[in-house]
């Protein structure tokens, strides 16, 4: 078995090829315009097809992109690039040193052909900016062959058998691509060498942050089977599961190709039989209904193929839904099989022996079914047939489903989707450039000097948290290391499960500290106070309308001797305003005075 890894991190910059912002647009705000388009594959330089794009192309689909306020004509691909950002490079080049990698002497912008219809252009901008890099593992060195610079793609909305639609908000944001060598040993190795390059570029505090931009993409290969790229790998502690369930999957169908092959089951050869007349009183719905729509119902035999269909090769997932996952290709929503409950759709026993008997399928004979225009469904059963011919498993581009699983995309890309950039010029990276970029700070430094002001249990929480460079800021503004720490990381979790937000994070405990460090309030009004500011108030103000002030000197001797200098009393009744300690010091001092023992 052999395991790498893609990371694809986005980048706190304005756009790559644009000066348009990074921010993506809010959930409520409307379209300006739409634009649609019709994408086709082109030839390589070398007169070569790229199989990955051909696939694409099949599904013959319209896309619909909608373009918001931050976008402007270089999205739609109705202008030429800008250059590439030079901030986006210079934290490229910081992050690949970070990585041990050798920039490389000039950046050429190539096109990565992309027709899924996630680029406006039919291309994806891509450069690298270093190789042969490396990081330490706790199982060996892991290469780092390549680091690029990239655009990300435009953000999904819908689709549909015809169409696509996308929003061209997240379409450009710079991406930082770095690519593993097959090192990684396996699911729980995968998982920590993603985690420290992750955290690698978080430290950097250059990347963006949140939900979405960081995106795993792990190649698995064994013996005997081929290379799979699963796309989309977002949950790290999902990795290992990816990695067991793509392992079992190749190693069933190796087993069904054993069977297939004792069967003499290949080849099958294409008699497709339009079934529409004999089903045209079928009581099922998908056949009824596609009927009635102008669809057609095409069938084909799959000899010796009784039971195959039906094997669980993933949990949940079995062979047919392989020849079902190429069917998609043609833009069908999937196929109906012989080894399927044919009831559930409504299809009675003698129907299917009507169907067995029109097709020439004996009881050792698998059929398959595509209900769908004619030529569409044409289409869906020669993939079919493509993907049941393969007396080998096949190198694919796979989706990583949530449950573990994953699902057949696109056959892998090859060298014919890429082209050089004619828009945007090569950039040299020249020696007075390279010195000048700031080296960031190891990562096992950072983790030791954070360490040493706080315990080691929060200092891996801050190492690996979004707030990480806002702790660091807070402290450098003299606030104290653990209070930031537990603020940032159980107090505003806290409070976000109460439903409270803050609009800027770092400045509201910026003023927060700077009013602590007065004395003005206790750590135990923390919470009170910062619920008041995010309604907009200042410190001051919540400590007025609130009643937070801190008590102390005379007017807490007072509390404590009108309280019998009782310590649980006091605390009960002024909690939010009083600091134990000073309470303690205070109750010891007038019990002193009173002549008695303090305990």
């Amino acid at each position: 078995m052999k395991i790498g890894i893609e990371i694809h991190q986005r980048l706190d910059t304005a756009k790559l090829f644009c000066n348009c912002p990074s921010a993506l647009a809010g959930e409520d705000e409307k379209p300006r315009c739409a634009i649609m388009r019709r994408l086709h594959p082109v030839l390589s330089e070398m007169g070569e097809a790229d199989e990955a794009s051909q696939a694409e192309f099949a599904k013959d689909r319209a896309f619909e992109y909608h373009a918001y306020s931050n976008n402007c004509l270089v999205e739609a691909d109705e202008e030429p690039p800008a250059l590439l950002n030079p901030e986006a490079l210079r934290i490229a080049l910081q992050v690949a040193m970070q990585l041990n990698a050798t920039p490389v002497s000039e950046v050429h912008i190539m096109r990565k052909m992309v027709i899924d219809g996630s680029n406006t252009s039919g291309f994806q901008r891509t450069a690298i900016v270093a190789m042969n890099g490396h990081i330490d593992s706790s199982q060996g060195t892991i290469r780092i062959p390549l680091i690029a610079i990239e655009e990300e793609s435009a953000g999904i909305v819908s689709a549909t058998e015809g169409k696509a639609t996308y929003r061209l908000d997240r379409l450009g944001i710079p991406l930082i691509e770095i690519s593993t060598d097959p090192d990684i040993r396996d699911g729980a190795h995968l998982s920590e060498v993603a985690e420290k390059i992750g955290m690698m570029l978080r430290t950097s505090g250059k990347v963006a942050r949140g939900l979405g931009t960081i995106r795993q993409d792990v190649n698995i290969s064994t013996e005997g089977g081929s290379r799979v790229e699963l796309k989309g790998a977002q949950d790290l502690k999902m990795l290992p599961a990816y990695v067991e369930n793509e392992v079992n999957r190749q190693t069933l169908l190796l087993k069904l190709l054993l069977e297939i092959r004792e069967r003499k089951a290949l080849p099958v050869k294409t008699h497709m039989v339009e079934l529409s007349d004999l089903l045209r009183m079928s009581k099922a719905a998908i056949i009824a209904g596609g009927i009635k729509a102008g669809c057609a119902v095409i069938g084909q035999r799959l000899p010796e193929h009784e039971g195959l269909l039906g094997m669980e090769i993933q949990p949940g997932k079995r062979y047919g839904t392989e020849l079902s996952d190429y069917a998609k290709k043609a833009g069908v929503k999937g196929i109906i099989h012989s080894d399927e409950d044919l009831s559930k759709y409504g299809i009675t026993e003698a129907e299917e022996a009507a169907v067995r008997g029109a097709l020439g399928a004996d009881d050792d004979d698998a059929f398959v079914l595509v209900v769908a225009p004619i030529g569409q469904a044409k289409s869906a059963m020669e993939f079919v047939l493509q993907r049941a011919n393969m007396d080998f498993i096949p190198g694919e581009t796979r989706r990583a489903n949530p449950d573990g699983t994953s699902s057949f995309m696109r056959p892998l890309p090859g060298r014919a989707r890429l082209y050089p950039e004619t828009d945007v010029p090569p950039i040299p990276l020249t020696q007075a450039l390279l010195a000048s970029i700031e080296r960031a700070e190891p990562l096992a430094e950072k983790k030791a000097r954070l360490e040493k002001m706080l315990n080691k249990e929060m200092a891996g929480r801050v190492l690996k948290s979004r707030h990480l460079h806002c702790f660091e800021r807070l402290v450098s503004a003299g606030a104290d290391p653990m209070l930031a720490a537990t603020t940032l990381e159980d107090t505003l979790v806290s409070l976000r499960r109460e439903g409270v937000e803050f609009s800027d994070i770092e400045k509201t405990l910026t003023e927060l500290f700077s009013e602590f460090r007065r004395g003005s309030f206790v750590k135990a009004a923390i919470p009170e106070v910062l619920k008041g500011m995010a309604k907009g108030a200042r410190v001051d103000a919540v400590l007025k309308v609130y009643r937070l002030q801190k008590i102390s000197g005379p007017e807490l001797e007072a509390i404590a001797m009108q309280n019998d200098f009782d310590m649980r009393a006091i605390m009960q009744k002024y909690r939010l305003q009083v600091d134990p300690q000073e309470v303690a010091e205070v109750i010891k001092e007038g019990k002193k005075e009173q002549g008695k023992d303090f305990i």
